[in-house]
This record gives C-alpha cells, sequence and structure tokens, in this order.
C-alpha cells in the first residue's frame, strides 16, 4: 500500500469534551488513560499490509484459537510526543523506533512495516488527537505494536497480523528530582541469552521479568537489574531500562548490545556524551567491579535510561550479600548534565544539532 491516502479515517464520535480531557491531563500517570483513537492496518499471506485506518480507540474482537493467545507472536514500540513552547509536537527520532521495530519482527518470525507507514501511522494519531499531549513537563506515549491474529493452533508464524497505535498521556515515569533509585540485583532469573530474543522488542521478555521485578519490590526496591545468563557476573540491563557507569575520571561505560535491547535513548545518551567530550566504552562489566568501583570511589555515577523514565540516576544497589551505595545517593553532575540536555533537545529548549526531532506542526484534534 502506499501513501496516506491510503488511510480510511472515522473519527470517534464520542471523544472526550476539551473539560473532561483537560482534567485527565491534570495528573496522567502512566499508562492509566487513553487517548480517543487509535490506527490499525492489517497484513495476511498474499496480500501484505492493507486495512488502514484511523478510528475510535475500541476493544479487538478476539478468537480464543488467536495465535498470539498461545504462542506469543507480539512485538512492541515506544516513543514520546512532545509539546513545545510554540504549540508545535514533536517525535524523538522516530525513524530508529521504526527499524527497531522491524529488527523485533524479523527476530519473532514476523512481517516488516515500512518505515514510512509506521510513522505514518504515529502522525495520523497525533493529527486526531494531538490535544493530547500535555503542556509543561508531560508528554503523550505512544505505544505502537503488532500481534499474530490467525486463528491456528499449529506452531509456525502466523499468516495474518495486526498492527495498532495507541497514545496515552504520561507524567514523569519517575519524578524528575527525585532521589536515585535502589535496585536489587537477581541472582536467580536472566532476561535473556545469547541467541534468545533479549534485543527484540517483545512481551515475553518483560513478562519473564516480572517475577524478578515483584522480588524487587518485596525488598524495598525500585527496579530489579539483571546478569548474564551464561556467568552470572555481568551487569546487562534493568527490565525496561539500559544502564551506564561514570567513572572517577570521567570515563563512561555501558554494557555491550547483543542479548540486550539496543534502547534509542541509550543510544541517544552515548551520541550526547561524547558530543561533550566523555570517554563513552560499551564494554562488560561484572557486578563484583561495579561493588568494588563503587566502594572504592571510583566510579562516581550509575544511571538508567529509557523512552518512559528518560535518565534516572541509581543511588543503592541491593543483593542476597549485602548492598552498597553510589556515592552521595544522589543524581550527579554528569547524570544531571545528560539528562537536562536531553530532555532540552526533546522539548525544543535547545539546539536539535543531530536532527533527531521531527516537529509536526501546531496539530489539533481534527
Amino acid at each position: 500500500m502506499g501513501g496516506s491516502e491510503a488511510f480510511v479515517v472515522t473519527p470517534s464520535a464520542s471523544r472526550l469534551s476539551a473539560q473532561e480531557r483537560a482534567s485527565a491531563l491534570v495528573d496522567p500517570g502512566f499508562g492509566k488513560i487513553f487517548t480517543d483513537h487509535m490506527v490499525t492496518l492489517r497484513w495476511s499471506e498474499g496480500s501484505g499490509w492493507h486495512d488502514a485506518r484511523v478510528r475510535a480507540r475500541e476493544p479487538f474482537m478476539m478468537d480464543p484459537a488467536s495465535a498470539v493467545l498461545h504462542y506469543g507472536q507480539e512485538i512492541f514500540e515506544g516513543l514520546k510526543a512532545y509539546r513545545r513552547p510554540d504549540g508545535s509536537i514533536t517525535l524523538f527520532r522516530p525513524e530508529e523506533n521504526a527499524r527497531r521495530f522491524n529488527r523485533s519482527a524479523m527476530r519473532m518470525a514476523m512481517p516488516e512495516l515500512p518505515e514510512t507507514l509506521f510513522i505514518e501511522s504515529v502522525e495520523w494519531l497525533l493529527k486526531l488527537d494531538g490535544d493530547w499531549v500535555p503542556e509543561g513537563e508531560g508528554s503523550l506515549y505512544l505505544r505502537p505494536f503488532m500481534f499474530a491474529n490467525e486463528v491456528f493452533l499449529g506452531v509456525r508464524p502466523a499468516s495474518h497480523y495486526v498492527f495498532c497505535v495507541i497514545a496515552s498521556p504520561a507524567g514523569p515515569y519517575f519524578q524528575q528530582g527525585a532521589k536515585a533509585l535502589t535496585l536489587w540485583v537477581s541472582d536467580r532469573y536472566s532476561r535473556a541469552a545469547s541467541g534468545g530474543t533479549g534485543a527484540a522488542k517483545c512481551g515475553g521478555n518483560y513478562a519473564g521479568s516480572l517475577i524478578a521485578q515483584m522480588q524487587a519490590a518485596a525488598r524495598g526496591c525500585d527496579q530489579v537489574v539483571f546478569l548474564d545468563a551464561a556467568e552470572r557476573r555481568w551487569v546487562e540491563e534493568l527490565g525496561g531500562m539500559n544502564i551506564f557507569f561514570v567513572m572517577e575520571d570521567g570515563e563512561i561505560i555501558t554494557p555491550p548490545l547483543g542479548t540486550i535491547l539496543p534502547g534509542i535513548t541509550r543510544d541517544s545518551i552515548i551520541e550526547l556524551a561524547r558530543s561533550e567530550g566523555y570517554a563513552v566504552r560499551e564494554a562488560r562489566y561484572s557486578i563484583e567491579d561495579w561493588e568494588a568501583d563503587a566502594v572504592s570511589g571510583r566510579l562516581r555515577e550509575s544511571f538508567v535510561c529509557g523512552t518512559a523514565a528518560t535518565v534516572v540516576a541509581v543511588g543503592e544497589v541491593r543483593r542476597l550479600s549485602g548492598s552498597f551505595e553510589i556515592a552521595s545517593k544522589a543524581p550527579g553532575p554528569v547524570t544531571q548534565s545528560l539528562q537536562t540536555r536531553l530532555l532540552d533537545i526533546q522539548r525544543g529548549r535547545a539546539p536539535d544539532p543531530l536532527h533527531w526531532c521531527r516537529t509536526l506542526g501546531k496539530i489539533a484534534g481534527l
């Protein structure tokens, strides 16, 4: 299928009023409130992508034998739309989300979606629901996803899929400026292994991390951090965020790709840090070195990052053998500098020399 003229647009007859929407935006939390519309496309063997629609958000009718419910062929993305001071709306590096979406699709034996269609789908949703993008420090979280809906119980790639984009207004995932996070090191569970699906953004990776996250919460921790599956000593990532280590000489270390998700925020932080003169090294870093460097003072800061969380400091790490603190248990200068620079670019408060932002103009609902 071709350009935007292929999308059939049917505005919702029951969209919220401006007053109701304003009330919902006062304290939206994260992932609890949804906008009026959604975008859907379908794929079938022999026909490819078709039936592009922008319509009222509503439940899907699912047959109990739908393949996704049994074999988990499902992938998703997460990106944000920001309201700039001039009223325009900006997307941050959506092309990278489209490319990662297709890498996930390839790994999960699902059809790839042309990058132009991915971005058009997101922009069409913003054309109808642009008024949901909050002003100030909030954002509109966009969730593109795809799942297998063939009615079939055989173990093979499905022949029918649905792609959808929904949106949810969001406040800060973690309050900016709040205390640094406390992490729990999982000694039993791994998030991914070599040859597995760690680099794909699929639901099973997150489902498999939830029991470890529950253990972290039971120990008073904010998040869980996973070690490698083979040796259980190399720090990899959190349940939904990448991690960085800032050394006393200014070097920044982050775990290498392969078994972890190639975060777009991770990549952006690496580029921003290097542009500010920091040496960034993608290298394995062990839990033993993390503790020893924190105790000795060689490690000055540690932070995590992701689309939802942006950049958040780590203050304390707990594990079965004990715990250790990172410097003063507060966001350090490097963490704060990178967080501020990233947010300022995303929100149009600073120049965008790398042309990461895609500005959509002063969009209002149709």
